[in-house]
């Protein structure tokens, strides 16, 4: 008698940002639940495996099982910023650390909230200009269950996903910015596929934080 083994429910975190809006729509036609947060929030339910896969933050993505796939950029990313004042983002992990390592002062902004803030620095872009290599903010992990849900990657990777026009036009007039440049946000700024020189960059920026945080400690001793 044939046993068919049953397929693992998946448990995928997602960012609700809108740099994650295709791999969102990917996941709502094949009906597949989320569990919704912000980066640091979804990074302490993978790591408490209450989720078992997520575009988890870069800088806590060094030692898991991670597959080609992630939030990159190849220069400016538009919604990582440095701002007036002084301090973190409570929503990010990545972010702050980048801050940390390039040395700067000011206020870290990130994700959807960053589209209305004027006069910042965008931290991808001084990153580019001092190594000329694209950021890495995410990387897409898993703690179970790798085949399925490297399958899954993959066939969003695959082919390009296309949101609907009027969902970037509902998402946009929620963030106060124009349905174009939304759209330009997604098709020409933001993209998943990781290559050698993403990885590269995601080899140096892990490094130089492993670097700053002996030194962080070094200055305490």
């Amino acid at each position: 008698m044939l046993k068919f083994q049953k397929k693992a429910v998946m448990k995928i975190g997602h960012i609700n940002y809108l740099n994650l809006l295709p791999f969102y729509q990917f996941l709502k036609k094949k009906n597949i639940p989320i569990i919704k947060g912000v980066p640091s929030n979804i990074n302490k339910l993978y790591k408490k495996r209450i989720i078992d896969a997520a575009f988890i933050s870069s800088i806590k993505g060094k030692n898991e099982k991670c597959f080609n796939a992630g939030i990159a950029v190849k220069r400016k990313v538009k919604t990582v910023l440095l701002c007036p004042g002084e301090g973190f983002d409570s929503e990010s992990d990545t972010s702050n650390m980048l801050k940390n390592i390039l040395n700067l002062k000011g206020q870290v902004v990130i994700g959807d909230k960053a589209f209305k803030q004027k006069n910042c620095i965008d931290l991808a872009e001084v990153w580019y200009e001092k190594y000329k290599l694209p950021f890495v903010f995410a990387t897409f992990c898993a703690n179970k269950n790798f085949k399925q849900y490297e399958k899954l990657i993959n066939e969003f990777l695959r082919k390009k996903q296309k949101v609907p026009y009027l969902t970037i036009k509902k998402y946009a007039k929620k963030l106060g910015i124009s349905t174009k440049e939304a759209k330009n946000y997604l098709d020409n700024i933001i993209y998943y596929r990781l290559g050698w020189r993403e990885k590269k960059a995601l080899k140096l920026f892990w490094r130089k934080s492993d670097e700053y945080l002996r030194n962080k400690k070094s200055a305490r001793n």
